[in-house]
C-alpha cells in the first residue's frame, strides 16, 4: 500500500489532532454515492478496504481516504446530441438558435445523459503525521491533492496545512548536486535526470543514464537546470525529486521488501495492511525529514510558528495569517 507520489504540505509539530477527534469531524462529509443528477461526488471513506473506520491509526500517525464518482460523460457525445436538437429547432423555426439557446440546450441535454452515463470511483489517499508536523498526499497532480486539503478544511475547524517550502530552491539545489557530483547526506544520485532550459522550451531527458559532470558543465554553461532528479534515500527508498517539491515515483527497495515479507509473515490481510502502513509511515517521516535537510530546511511561516506565548509543555500555537 506504499505512497507512489507525494505532495506535501506542512502542518505545525505536535499538532494537538488524535484518531476520535479526526474521525468524527471527518463523519459528516463521508461519502455518499451521487445521485442520478450529479455529475461529481466526494465524500471521506475508510482507507481500508472492508472496514468501518475513517481514519486508520498507527500511534500517531494516521491514514485517510477521500473517494471522488464522477460521472463519464464524454464532451463528443453532448455536442453530439445538441448538433442534432439545435439542427431540428432550425428546421423547425427557420433559423438557427443563439448563443443563449445553445447553453440552455447543452445544459438540457447535460441533464438527460447523466442518469444513463457511467460512473467511475477514485481514492486518493493521504498520511498526516502531527508529530512530525507532516501531511502527505498519494496524487500525481496538484489538483487531486486540492479536493483533499479543500475537504480537509471543511472538516476540521481551523485546518492549519500550509505548502512545504524550503530555504533553498529545489531547481538550484539539484542543479548543484549534478555540477558537483555531490549529492546530500543520506542520498544518492541515480540515473533519471531532466534538464530545462530557463528562457525556453529546451528539454534534455536522461533515463536509465549516468550524467557525467563534463556534461552538466555543458548544459548549465547554456542555461540549463535540473527540474527531476531520480535520488535513492538511505538505500532503502527510491525517488524522483521535481522542482516543485513533489516527490514522484516513491519506491521502496528490496532491503524494505523483505523487513516487509518478514514482519508480515503469518499475519491476516488487516494486520498485514496496518503493517505496511506503520513501515511506510516510519520511512516516509525519515525521507521528508532527509529532503527538507538537503534543502536548507524549511521556510518558516508565521502562520506555523509557535508564539511568544506558548504554553509550557511546547505544543505550538497558530498566528493568525497576516
Amino acid at each position: 500500500m506504499w505512497f507512489k507520489n507525494l505532495i506535501v504540505l506542512r502542518v505545525p509539530a505536535g499538532w494537538d489532532l488524535d484518531v476520535d477527534t479526526l474521525a468524527d469531524a471527518l463523519l459528516p462529509l463521508a461519502f455518499t454515492e451521487a445521485s442520478s443528477v450529479e455529475e461529481v461526488r466526494s465524500g471521506w471513506v475508510p482507507p481500508r478496504d472492508g472496514d468501518t473506520s475513517l481514519v486508520l491509526a498507527s500511534g500517531r500517525h494516521m491514514l485517510i481516504s477521500l473517494r471522488q464518482e464522477k460521472k463519464l460523460l464524454p464532451a463528443r457525445v453532448v455536442s453530439q446530441f445538441v448538433k442534432q436538437r439545435a439542427e431540428r429547432i432550425e428546421a423547425e423555426d427557420g433559423f438557427k438558435p443563439g448563443r443563449k439557446r445553445m447553453k440552455e440546450l447543452k445544459e438540457q441535454v447535460r441533464d438527460e445523459l447523466l442518469p444513463r452515463a457511467f460512473s467511475l470511483s477514485t481514492d486518493t489517499r493521504a498520511w498526516i503525521d502531527p508529530v512530525g508536523g507532516w501531511l502527505a498526499i498519494d496524487a500525481a497532480s496538484q489538483t487531486r491533492a486540492d479536493e483533499i486539503v479543500g475537504l480537509l478544511a471543511k472538516s476540521l475547524d481551523g485546518f492549519p496545512a500550509r505548502p512545504l517550502k524550503t530555504v533553498a530552491s529545489p531547481t538550484a539545489a539539484m542543479t548543484q548536486w549534478l555540477v558537483d557530483d555531490d549529492a546530500p547526506a543520506g542520498f544518492s544520485i541515480d540515473q533519471d535526470v531532466v534538464l530545462k532550459a530557463r528562457d525556453s522550451k529546451a528539454t534534455i531527458r536522461y533515463a536509465n543514464q549516468s550524467l557525467e559532470v563534463d556534461d552538466v558543465a555543458r548544459h548549465t554553461k547554456a542555461g540549463k537546470l535540473c527540474t527531476r532528479l531520480a535520488l535513492t534515500f538511505a538505500d532503502r527508498v527510491s525517488l524522483v525529486l521535481t522542482d516543485t517539491l513533489a516527490i514522484k515515483r516513491v519506491r521502496p527497495l528490496d532491503v524494505l521488501k523483505e523487513s516487509e515479507a518478514g514482519s508480515a509473515a503469518g499475519a491476516d490481510a488487516e494486520e498485514r495492511f496496518l503493517s505496511d502502513f506503520t513501515l511506510m509511515a516510519g520511512e516516509l517521516s525519515s525521507l521528508l525529514a532527509g529532503v527538507v535537510d538537503a534543502l536548507g530546511g524549511p521556510l518558516p511561516d508565521a502562520r506555523l510558528d509557535p508564539k511568544p506565548d506558548a504554553p509550557a509543555d511546547g505544543t505550538p500555537r497558530l498566528a493568525k495569517a497576516a
